[in-house]
């Protein structure tokens, strides 16, 4: 979600500024490449990049054919075969022996569900969706680009005419993974990009301390939400944390009242006052939070569960799962700046069903291809 936020911040200030733009989209990967389907960059007409098609050795080329896009008015894919050791500036220079198709789309700002608009859908609830983009790659055949936007409590108009490709968004949604699929429309066949993107990820950081500032530092990098709580006025201040996303003076009975819950926000208890984040414990785990990580020792951790209990909480398997403590990857972090690489890291892994271990002992692939059905 961070690049989709910040190619729509870069379109609004581009048209802002009367500059013409072309968005380009990896809409399909053979083999291995940088970035999968449905990395997005937006390019301006005096040259601007934002967001990223691949680790910087096909945007150069990418520039001139998106500069050629916003000069046609027309969509254009493009097709990059790095496997080819001939060719020198593609080739065996890249080391990525994939082929990936870039889509180029003008963005027409006075043509209604553009894809810029459709790209806006997404910022309006905090929900799963799917952006369906069409390409054909018979270089002659129209290029739609990206037609639709989709969500399971979404209501399509009636005169959308790509409504119909929404039957294709439900099996998407259901397993929240992308697929690429062969469809038929308006009597011509296509592929389609059905790419899921999931709500940002938001963190919720209950504590104001000094060691919370490298946190949100941090994860303002990533683009992730924060939110940071504290009981204490003199801490929770927007002036000691610019980049959070909300700041907030609330006692623990407090935060789930301001605070919704869903399996994209994650909580860590750093306050470094028992109290305050034994009752959080308490509040959280009798919700479907999936990851509470708390700050201190192990020894900490015990004694908590073990005044839970004598409160009458016993946490069940599936409860203690979801906790964290001590919170963060084992990485030998001892500063502050080290514990939050190391609390962001584990959340990643998280996120990713991954247990955070060296590439290095990976067998497979680092991302699983997007599938084509």
């Amino acid at each position: 979600m961070k690049e989709i936020k910040d190619i729509l911040r870069a379109y609004f200030l581009a048209t802002k500024a009367g500059k013409k733009t072309a968005l380009a989209t990896v809409v399909k990967v053979e083999g291995s490449s940088y970035r999968q389907p449905g990395a997005r960059m937006l390019v301006s007409e005096d040259g601007e990049l934002t967001g990223a098609i691949s680790g910087g050795c096909l945007e150069g080329d990418a520039l001139r054919k998106a500069l050629l896009a916003i000069n046609q008015q027309q969509n254009k894919l493009i097709t990059y075969d790095t496997s080819n050791e001939d060719d020198i500036e593609f080739g065996v220079q890249l080391g990525c022996n994939g082929i990936v198709h870039i889509l180029f789309e003008y963005i027409d700002s006075a043509k209604n569900n553009n894809p810029i608009e459709l790209l806006q859908e997404l910022e309006k609830e905090r929900k799963d969706a799917v952006i369906i983009t069409l390409f054909s790659q018979n270089r002659n055949s129209l290029q739609p680009g990206t037609v639709l936007f989709d969500r399971a409590s979404a209501i399509l108009k009636a005169n959308n005419p790509y409504a119909i490709l929404s039957s294709y968004s439900k099996e998407v949604l259901e397993n929240k993974t992308s697929i690429i699929k062969k469809v038929e429309f308006k009597n011509a066949s296509y592929e389609a990009l059905i790419d899921f993107i999931a709500p940002p990820i938001s963190l919720v950081i209950c504590g104001a301390g000094n060691d919370v500032k490298p946190l949100v530092e941090m994860i303002s990098l990533l683009g992730w939400e924060t939110i940071v709580v504290d009981g204490r006025a003199t801490h929770a201040t927007a002036v000691r944390f610019p980049k959070a996303t909300a700041v907030s003076i609330a006692k623990p009975e407090e935060v789930l009242n301001n605070v919704s819950v869903d399996d994209r926000k994650f909580f860590v208890l750093m306050t470094h006052n028992y109290k305050y984040d034994l009752a959080m414990l308490k509040f959280l785990v009798l919700t479907d939070c999936v990851y509470i990580g708390i700050l201190g020792p192990k020894t900490k951790l015990n004694r908590m569960l073990a005044d839970l209990k004598d409160n009458g909480i016993v946490l069940t398997e599936k409860q203690l799962n979801r906790i964290y403590g001590p919170v963060g990857l084992d990485i030998g972090a001892e500063t502050s700046e080290e514990i939050a690489l190391s609390i962001v890291s584990e959340i990643k892994a998280v996120i990713s069903g991954k247990e955070g271990l060296s590439l290095k002992y990976k067998k497979e692939k680092i991302h699983p291809a997007t599938m084509v059905v």
